[in-house]
């Protein structure tokens, strides 16, 4: 071959391999266009549902309207800032307690009101979520027998089951206000409805569950409906509301509430400079909705390293606290303060010096990457104790199997069924006191909390089929595993909360694992989590 043709040979070469080249540089910068576009939706959706999941019910039309034409991620999130501040109760205090209560109302509803849909999709938990706990609280879980009262027509029939709510007092409806839910799918999931015939069960049974006034005047109880079948007719008294106030009632029921403050702004700072004061502190996260997570931060502090001042036989010391936790753009997403005091009579002194002091703030964060500032200050003694890190708050995915953290706990315990489910170790409706070192005495109980999102739930029973796995191992080596059918728990939901309590008797000191697994026996799909403690 000569010299030319071997020099044509490599030109040709070389051409052939420089258009591959040449359309993968053409193709990467469109490819990482395509990446940023994809991000910038992603994150703009994350921002749009918040109006439709965390404030749907209590936003405004006005203020809707206003969020829908932004256009940038800046501007809803100074949207979503201002919100907040405009329904301040205290804005001369670093608290936001309406946004607070807020979520803790959604907590509750998720906990008590699921079904075959989160607690706060469903009616109940509409309705708490707006106007918060009843006063009073008439429930009929099973139905059956009902006698009427004289308002709804007397008589006795029999119902699905039904819950009927009273509040004294709620502004812009009145007083002595009456809500009214009924589950007449018997799935559990109950429906609001301002016609009281929608309970009864024998409603279309001929001659049966009839009302005083059909039994004496011989009235045929197809005629307590209209054409629709929605209006009441002579069968059923109304008491003191006629149908137009019904209708009022179920357009003022679902109105979100009047906004009090106007838009307000405040600036925290503070130098965090000082550590003489040492704590533990730990962090975790709980689903509220797709874009809230509850964020419970639990500090303890070791008695021994307080400052005790002693007064007519009391002993007190007192710690302030305060909190700032900040996003990526440097913008403060949660800030809180707060005192620790303890006083202790001097005959107790002594032992209260071996045991710790806790405190709890539970604050609702978006998933996403924070910076938190932890400061706490002996006041008696001044020593100051700062910690400043990472706070990595998930996502868990609509539609995907989930777990909250697993919190191993000193206390777990059942609220009752009338308290208000907000502030410090309340998580739905249950208190759990979390054990910040992660350390027990063998004398006492592992107590174990946690809840599992997004089990899918069978078309024909509405629950869940899931298995749950718990393995404590040591060295490698298995101590205990207990293992449980969703079948055999109560409350089986698409979202459930779950809680254990393991004697620690036979467990010799030292240090040991704990996994956590759900499998959903009806996507298939499996969750773990894996914790570390300790048996002193």
């Amino acid at each position: 071959m000569t010299r030319r043709a071997i020099l044509a040979m490599m030109a040709w070469i070389l051409l052939l391999t420089s258009f591959p080249m040449a359309a993968q540089r053409r193709e990467q910068p469109q490819n990482n266009n395509n990446n940023r576009s994809r991000a910038q939706e992603l994150a703009n959706r994350a921002l749009r549902r918040w109006i439709d999941e965390d404030v749907a019910y209590i936003i405004t039309n006005e203020e809707r309207t206003a969020f829908n034409r932004l256009q940038t991620d800046e501007e809803r999130e100074q949207f979503i800032e201002n919100f907040w501040l405009r329904r301040d109760p205290t804005p001369d205090s670093i608290e936001n307690e309406f946004r607070e209560d807020h979520y803790g109302r959604i907590a509750y509803a998720n906990e008590r009101y699921a079904s075959g849909i989160p607690g706060w999709k469903s009616d109940r938990g509409r309705i708490y979520i707006i106007h918060g706990e009843p006063a009073e609280i008439e429930s009929h879980p099973s139905g059956g027998t009902y006698q009427r009262p004289i308002e709804e027509g007397g008589g006795t029939t029999s119902t699905f089951p039904f819950e009927t709510w009273r509040y004294r007092f709620i502004e812009g409806i009145g007083t002595n206000v009456i809500f009214e839910f009924v589950d007449p799918t018997m799935t559990g999931e109950y429906r609001f409805t301002i016609d009281p015939s929608e309970k009864d069960a024998l409603l279309h049974v001929p001659g049966a569950g009839l009302t005083d006034y059909e039994a004496y005047n011989g009235v045929d109880k197809s005629e307590r409906l209209n054409r629709d079948s929605a209006t009441l007719g002579n069968g059923l008294a109304t008491g003191r509301m006629n149908q137009f106030d019904r209708l009022q009632l179920l357009a003022d029921a679902f109105r979100p509430p009047a906004i009090k403050f106007k838009d307000l702004e405040s600036i925290v700072t503070t130098n965090l400079s000082f550590n003489l004061l040492p704590f533990n502190f730990r962090t975790d996260f709980v689903r509220v909705t797709d874009e809230t997570i509850l964020t419970p931060v639990t500090i303890l502090l070791q008695n021994k390293d307080l400052a005790f001042q002693e007064q007519e036989g009391i002993h007190r010391a007192t710690v302030n606290v305060y909190g700032r936790i900040t996003g990526i753009n440097g913008r403060v997403a949660q800030a809180f303060e707060d005192t620790i005091a303890q006083d202790v009579p001097t005959a107790l002194f002594k032992s209260t010096l071996e045991t710790a002091s806790i405190y709890q703030k539970i604050v609702p964060l978006r998933p996403g990457l924070y910076k938190i500032d932890l400061v706490v200050k002996d006041t008696h003694s001044g020593n100051v104790g700062t910690i400043n890190q990472r706070l990595a708050v998930p996502r868990y995915p609509d539609e995907k199997l989930s777990i909250s953290s697993v919190i191993l706990a000193d206390l777990i315990e059942d609220l009752p069924p009338r308290q208000v489910a907000t502030g410090s170790w309340i998580l739905g409706g249950m208190k759990v006191r979390p054990n910040v070192k992660d350390e027990f005495r063998r004398n006492a109980n592992l107590k174990v909390w946690f809840q599992v999102y997004n089990l899918k739930v069978d078309e024909q029973s509405h629950k869940p089929s899931a298995t749950l796995e718990m393995l404590i191992t040591r060295n490698g080596q298995e101590v205990k595993k207990i293992v449980e059918d969703s079948n055999e728990l109560s409350g089986a939901a698409q979202q459930m909360t779950l809680t254990k309590s393991l004697p620690l008797a036979d467990f010799e000191p030292g240090e040991y694992s704990l996994q956590v697994k759900v499998t959903d026996n009806l996507s298939k799909e499996i969750i773990s989590s894996n914790e570390k403690f300790a048996v002193r």
